[in-house]
């Protein structure tokens, strides 16, 4: 099971009603907002994808400007990682492989510019 905080923003004359609407979703659970319009919520997922998917739901609710995920957690998740973690090399072998042209490397780095639905895919599959 996975958990994350999200900070969502909105406009403090909408306030009432994006807490009223967060209230009431079941995407998410709404535990505290302030008069500037920050408000905190949790979501859960069975992994990191259930999870972005109920981000969006919570995302699309009319007056919310941004919903950015702050904390997340998963137990199971991170006991699998830490498992390929502590059983691997610390410098990953292909940038000891003299064979492999830099092209071919490939940078999972930087989230931004990524596809992050097929970005989690392919991290639940491959568990690096």
């Amino acid at each position: 099971m996975n958990i994350s905080s999200i900070v969502v923003q909105t406009l403090p004359k909408y306030l009432d009603e994006v807490v009223k609407n967060l209230k009431e979703c079941e995407a998410c659970d709404y535990h505290v907002h302030d008069e500037l319009g920050r408000i905190i919520i949790t979501i859960e997922g069975k992994n990191v994808e259930e999870e972005l998917e109920k981000l969006r739901v919570v995302e699309s609710i009319p007056h919310i400007i941004s919903a950015d995920m702050q904390m997340a957690y998963s137990e199971d998740e991170l006991n699998e990682h830490m498992k390929v973690l502590e059983n691997s090399d610390v410098v990953p072998s292909m940038l000891n492989d003299d064979d492999i042209k830099p092209e071919e490397i490939v940078y999972n780095g930087d989230l931004k510019k990524k596809d992050i639905y097929g970005f989690t895919k392919h991290f639940d599959k491959t568990g690096k």
